[in-house]
């Protein structure tokens, strides 16, 4: 890590850093890729420290980790949402003024089309050969953001539902019902495998 520190000069971009290692566990090219993303976004947004932001990230592993320090980006405060398509793509945008149905957003995603310019860097990012976290974000760190490829999107801005709490019917415990069904998830999941496994039975008889 210390020479990845070394070819670094922006000081803002460096305490950024000292926030990710602790958070993180250590710097991963995938969080660094994050951090990248973030701070390309940021500028074409106009997002300064403060603002409310919402984000989408296609992947689980790395990605999301420096929105959630930096950005102050949960699970649970619904900033952070997950949609595990194993890509290496974030959609964030400012939240929405009162009133408005759409907000402008920006879908970043590392384009291999691009990444393959930095050769090492793209053998890590292709899985082609065994190449070290500090060699792939040495390579980002010179590279910047031309390895990456962005576009303005429209994000739907979702209206507050009225929650309403109700008891399952069939395990008795209380669940947020966003369409008034009185069995929750698990038990309806349940339910439908056993009609499933049901109807997916034949009749010993029948098969002779």
């Amino acid at each position: 890590m210390d020479e990845i520190l070394k070819k670094i000069d922006d000081p803002e971009l460096l305490a950024q850093i000292k926030k990710i290692v602790p958070f993180h566990g250590h710097l991963s090219t995938g969080a660094f890729i994050g951090l990248q993303m973030l701070n390309i976004t940021s500028q074409l947004l106009n997002i300064e420290n403060g603002d409310r932001v919402f984000v989408t990230c296609e992947t689980l592993n790395c990605l999301p980790d420096p929105f959630q320090i930096l950005c102050g980006c949960t699970i649970g405060n619904k900033g952070l949402k997950i949609n595990n398509y194993d890509k290496m793509t974030v959609t964030i945008n400012k939240r929405g003024k009162p009133g408005q149905t759409h907000v402008k957003g920006i879908r970043i995603f590392l384009d291999p089309a691009r990444t393959i310019n930095y050769p090492i860097f793209h053998a890590w990012y292709m899985n082609e050969r065994k190449v070290s976290h500090e060699e792939a974000i040495l390579e980002l760190i010179k590279a910047d953001d031309d390895v990456y490829t962005w576009e303005f999107v429209d994000v739907e801005v979702h209206e507050k539902k009225k929650k309403n709490v109700i008891i399952c019917e069939i395990c008795g415990e209380s669940f947020v019902s966003w369409d008034n069904k009185s069995i929750c998830i698990p038990c309806s999941n349940k339910k439908n495998n056993f009609m499933s496994d049901k109807h997916g039975k034949t009749d010993n008889n029948e098969a002779a």
